[in-house]
């Protein structure tokens, strides 16, 4: 995974898949940054990523139980049609906005 921080705001850019095998490793990483920078918006890109189980679903629900603790936000980025389904049924939608850029 790879980590950007600018200001207040950490962006998460996911793997190709986000399951069990990594979903630990992302939250304990996340979590430190967040503490040690004083975070307050979480945005994950999944640009990389296409495939998700309910422990990657876990790591969102996670990182934005802490950020709303503080008045901050969690956004969703660069999802594929199979991602945005995914982040829908599980309700995630309900608690994160998901941006779209145009493709060229």
């Amino acid at each position: 995974m790879k980590y950007q921080v600018q200001e207040n705001c950490l962006t998460i850019y996911l793997p190709r898949e986000v399951d069990h095998h990594n979903a630990e490793e992302i939250k304990a990483e996340a979590d430190a940054v967040i503490d040690r920078n004083h975070i307050k918006y979480v945005i994950f890109d999944f640009d990389r990523t296409d495939f998700m189980d309910s422990s990657g679903i876990g790591v969102i629900m996670g990182r934005y139980k802490t950020i709303s603790l503080i008045g901050g936000e969690v956004w969703a980025v660069h999802t594929n049609e199979r991602i945005r389904k995914i982040l829908t049924l599980s309700g995630v939608t309900k608690i994160m906005q998901i941006y779209e850029e145009e493709r060229v």
